[in-house]
């Protein structure tokens, strides 16, 4: 390709992120992203899917946002009305949900809603690095609450909350994933989610609820409302398509009151999100969204299990794992005197790619050991095969896992 004829370096605005580079194929070992099973994906399923709403309705594509108004595919508003009702508790007309594309835009359009340079933003002290990244190119500061296997510790964030009001400080809001938290899985229990209302409620603070992985249960494993069901008039909610069925498809929600929802729409910034993606995967989850949501359960915990086994054959008593309660993400705290961020250039060259812990915390203080792993792309066999080259990796790097400690390898 031919070099630019124009400086464009003298007319880029300022404060660009840095270049992207270009694309390359995936890596043999890929266990980063929010990626699902490619051999899960409903699609003979989504074709007749297709086929009956765009002989019913295909004339509407004619029109921007269907002719039907900014907030979304009417028919797929209903879909996520029934659902979080059904499964999440929360009583919702459609007039109050947003269809958006991919819970990126509404993380985006949540953060420029509340946002200022300078406000404090409480997130668990391991979290999502997408909102991290995001709250902090607003000028937000984070502050980590402290968690344990289940969740947001209540005592310690009442004391965390009381000590920045001492300071003069009230934080704008709190962003938490009760259910299904990404990266550690775990699922906030009833009661600290009521607690967790009370102060919200007693110290003036939002809650921004991110529940994008909250389809993805273990059978057997039951979640609390939604803390949006608990008391909607202090909570922002935001879910998903993309874990549940498809990430290529773009599409998220958001549920809120008018008074926030009107705020929302002029932040949306397009003009509609695509319409036919919306139409498709009300049409198909209409009719199939248990059946569906069950089976890819089952595989994701095969899966899952899968992983857990060999980290413990190929780590052995130098990995502790934390317990996921469904979703697409394995926690793994290594041992102390490890800096997982010097795994990752030789684990690069060995075909694997991880996700280092700071990237996923809001300090390198306590997670400059951990790293996640996601199990839902590979095969189980592919799973088995880069645990262990992790596990190669990382003794000739740093000594651990002693191989007396493994299994022995042939």
């Amino acid at each position: 390709m031919s070099a630019t004829t124009i400086d464009y370096g003298k007319l880029y605005s300022a404060g660009l992120p840095d270049p992207a580079p270009r694309w390359a194929p995936f890596p043999k070992y890929y266990f980063v992203g929010g990626n699902n099973d490619p051999e899960q994906i409903p699609i003979e399923g989504l074709i007749e899917a297709a086929a009956s709403v765009l002989r019913r309705d295909g004339s509407k594509l004619a029109i921007y946002n269907l002719g039907l108004g900014p907030q979304g595919y009417p028919g797929l508003r209903q879909f996520v009305a029934d659902k979080c009702e059904r499964q999440r508790g929360i009583k919702a007309p459609i007039e109050d949900i947003l269809i958006t594309t991919g819970s990126g835009q509404g993380l985006d359009m949540i953060s420029k809603l509340l946002v200022n340079p300078g406000d404090t933003v409480l997130t668990e002290e391991y979290c999502y690095q997408g909102a991290m990244n995001r709250f902090r190119k607003l000028g937000a500061k984070l502050a980590g609450m402290k968690l344990d296997g289940d969740g947001i510790v209540i005592e310690a964030l009442a004391q965390q909350l009381a000590d920045l009001k001492a300071q003069g400080i009230t934080p704008k809001f709190i962003y938490t994933i009760p259910t299904i938290q990404n990266p550690t899985a775990s699922i906030l229990p009833l009661d600290r989610r009521h607690a967790l209302i009370k102060l919200a409620r007693e110290y003036n603070v939002a809650i921004f609820e991110d529940e994008c992985y909250a389809d993805l249960l273990w059978e057997g494993v039951e979640a609390p409302p939604a803390l949006y069901a608990l008391d909607p008039g202090c909570v922002i909610h935001l879910g998903s398509f993309s874990k549940s069925l498809a990430p290529a498809l773009r599409l998220g929600y958001v549920i809120a009151g008018w008074e926030i929802m009107s705020r929302l729409l002029p932040l949306k910034g397009d003009s509609g999100t695509g319409a036919l993606d919306q139409m498709v995967v009300a049409e198909y989850f209409s009719r199939n969204f248990d059946s569906h949501l069950g089976h890819l359960n089952g595989v994701l915990r095969e899966k899952l299990n899968t992983m857990t086994e060999a980290v413990e054959r190929e780590f052995g008593s130098s990995a502790e794992c934390w317990t996921p309660k469904g979703g697409i993400f394995l926690w793994i705290k290594l041992p102390a005197s490890i800096d997982v961020r010097k795994l990752v250039k030789p684990a690069a060259e060995a075909g694997i790619v991880f996700n280092p812990g700071p990237e996923w915390a809001v300090s390198a203080d306590n997670s400059s050991n951990c790293l996640r792993l996601c199990f839902a792309m590979p095969s189980k066999q592919t799973i088995r095969d880069g645990v262990a080259e992790l596990a190669r990796v990382c003794y000739e790097q740093t000594g651990i896992p002693l191989r007396s400690g493994n299994v022995a390898r042939q």
